[in-house]
């Protein structure tokens, strides 16, 4: 997976890569060894998990992502709510309101402003 962020230490693709390999030796070796088939189903069955594992990183890394952008944008607008107050600037909670309606976390404000 080329995008994915540098925190995670695991190359997805290559996991990817591998299963598929892995399967195809326990695919082969069944064949060659039919007398041991519920030993290759067994395999079989536990490497089939990591296309859904990786399914799962993948979704949950997107979902960080997400939560470390909102937090982002949370703490700029409250520090352009601190420093519009400092500013002495009428409605200095503006920046924060504005940022916790667009996160959903407020109703929609038909006006703007408060």
């Amino acid at each position: 997976m080329p995008d994915t962020p540098e925190h995670v230490k695991i190359d997805l693709q290559e996991v990817r890569t591998r299963n598929l390999a892995a399967r195809e030796i326990v695919s082969a070796l069944s064949d060659a060894m039919p007398s041991i088939a519920d030993l290759w189903l067994r395999l079989n069955a536990a490497l089939a998990d990591v296309p859904a594992l990786n399914s799962e990183i993948i979704r949950l890394l997107a979902a960080l992502a997400k939560v470390r952008r909102d937090h982002a944008n949370l703490v700029a607008a409250g520090r352009a709510t601190v420093n519009a107050d400092q500013d002495a600037e009428p409605d200095p909670l503006y920046y924060l309101r504005d940022e916790l309606r667009a996160q959903g976390h407020l109703p929609p404000d038909s006006w703007g402003r408060p």
